[in-house]
Parts: C-alpha cells; sequence; structure tokens
C-alpha cells in the first residue's frame, strides 16, 4: 500500500516538511513527486493531484486525493492505527490535535516574518514584538505538553508524534532566524535538528541547489546550528563500490569521504549524501562495511 505525495522546494516549503514526515517517520509506504514553488512546474506537479492546490497533497492507493496536512495526519491515523501517528494516552491525543490545530490556523506573525529557510541561519534577525509574543505562546503550550506527557523522550509527547511533525518547521524557524526562546524550547528545536530524518530533508534540500530570491534577508549570516556533517568533496571516479547504496544500478558520479571515493547513480544520490553522509543509513552501512 504505497501513496503518492506531492511536496514543494524542500529548504522552503514548510508545510511539505510536514505531510513528508508523516510517512517518513511513522513508516508509511510513498513515493515522493516535487515541484518548484512558485512556478509553472508546481502547477505541472498538481495537475496530477486535482483538486488539491497546495502542497502537500497526497493521493491514496485507492486513488482518492487529500490534501492540506491535517487532514492527510488524520486520514492516515485512521488508515493506519498501529502506526501511532498520535499518542496513545486519550489525553494526550486530545492535546496534540489541538496543538497542531493552533499552529495550521495561528502563529501569522511568525509564519508571516520568519519563512523558513533551510539554507541559512542569521545571527540577529530583529524579530517584532508580534513574533516575540508568537514565540512566548510556543514556548507556552510546548512546555504544557512536555510538563505533562513528555517524561519518556525528547518530543513534545515523549515519543515522536504527528505534533511534532506539525512543529518540525517552528524548530527550523527558531534556528534559521536565531529567535529567543529558553533553554526547555532550545533543547526541544536541538532534538529536530538532529533528528536523522529532519537532516536527509535537509540534504536533499542542499541537493535540489533551488534558490528563491523572496526568501533572502538582509541580515548578518551564522553556520546552521545543526549537528556539523561529515566533510566530503566532489570527487572522479573509480570508486570503491560499483553499484549506487541506494537504487544498486551503476555508478557513474563520485565523492570523496576521508580520502576514499564513492559512487552513485546519479547526481541527486551524490549530492543528498555530500551535504550530510551520516544522514543516509545505507550509505553508513556500506562505508562500514567496506
Amino acid at each position: 500500500m504505497t501513496y503518492d505525495l506531492a511536496i514543494g522546494d524542500r529548504s522552503y516549503s514548510s508545510w511539505s516538511l510536514r505531510g513528508w514526515l508523516l510517512f517518513e517517520k511513522f513508516g508509511i509506504p510513498v513515493r515522493v513527486h516535487t515541484g518548484i514553488l512558485y512556478s509553472d512546474d508546481l502547477q505541472r506537479l498538481l495537475s496530477d493531484f486535482a483538486p488539491a492546490r497546495q502542497v502537500p497533497a497526497i493521493r491514496t492507493p485507492e486513488g482518492e486525493v487529500i490534501g492540506e496536512s491535517i487532514a492527510i495526519a488524520e486520514t492516515l491515523a485512521e488508515r493506519h492505527p498501529d502506526a501511532g501517528l498520535w499518542p496513545a494516552d486519550p489525553a494526550a491525543r486530545m492535546m496534540a490535535r489541538y496543538m497542531a490545530a493552533e499552529f495550521h490556523a495561528g502563529f501569522a506573525a511568525l509564519r508571516n516574518d520568519c519563512a523558513m529557510n533551510l539554507l541559512k541561519s542569521y545571527d540577529d534577525s530583529r524579530p517584532r514584538p508580534e513574533v516575540l509574543a508568537d514565540l512566548a505562546r510556543l514556548e507556552l503550550i510546548w512546555a504544557r505538553a512536555r510538563d505533562r506527557f513528555g517524561a519518556d523522550g525528547p518530543w513534545l509527547f515523549g515519543r515522536y508524534s504527528a505534533a511534532d511533525a506539525f512543529y518540525a518547521p517552528v524548530a527550523t524557524r527558531i534556528a534559521s532566524y536565531n529567535l529567543p526562546v529558553g533553554p526547555a524550547a532550545e533543547a526541544y528545536v536541538a532534538a529536530h535538528l538532529a533528528d536523522p530524518s529532519f537532516r536527509r530533508w535537509r540534504a536533499m534540500g542542499k541537493a535540489e541547489n533551488l534558490e528563491q530570491p523572496t526568501y533572502r534577508m538582509p541580515y548578518a549570516e551564522r553556520p546552521w546550528p545543526g549537528p556539523a556533517p561529515l566533510v566530503a568533496e566532489l570527487a572522479d571516479g573509480p570508486s570503491e563500490n560499483a553499484a549506487c547504496p541506494y537504487s544498486g544500478k551503476p555508478v557513474r558520479h563520485f565523492l570523496r569521504l576521508q580520502g576514499r571515493v564513492w559512487g552513485f547513480c546519479n547526481a541527486f544520490c551524490r549530492d543528498k549524501t555530500l551535504h550530510d553522509p551520516e544522514a543516509w543509513p545505507k550509505f553508513i552501512e556500506m562505508l562500514r562495511a567496506a
């Protein structure tokens, strides 16, 4: 039972990140289809997901199309009850749904002033009072969930849930714009930045190499605050491996890591690995086995 998922640019589309995490984090099979934001390419993509007008959108194996992240989350939770998208405890589940819905409909200042940009992090974005008020509300509701239900792990309800998928792009906004939050919220943001699924998403965004000029901000930049990736570089072949670790196809594109050359079937496979080698279990497995 494999779904189809339509997404936009990985570096900029916060709602696409939410939709993807609902599959990635809960082991639900999916084929991903991409389109470039603010272009005819996105309309080309969405023509295959009518009547959806925005990303993310999904098509079920039976052919039904669902748009809007909350509808996608509820559909997947209903169809895959054992996946655990929402917390098992009824009170926690109520709170998680409430929190997801609140962000879906609110936090306008934070969303408008601090659009998701996974390619940049700034020293000082000079947040307006309205943004600071949104941050205070975030800290309040995050702490409420963590204090009551989060003892068993780093996430809002201990174990990762759909609520964390909804707040993952919020964590990246705090990281990108260096927004002021307290230690507990900082720890929650750090958990997102270190999450292997998020690291893979960000690496794929860097591999896409798309820049949306309207997302540029006139602030001094700083290094990305997440875990520092291993340093790899483009290289010429031959490589130690003959088959791509992801597809099993013959290799034609190469990178060098720690003095050794590895091959991939296409440039995207190479580049997503180049940007964060440790985020890719199949690559690390090949690396350790050689």
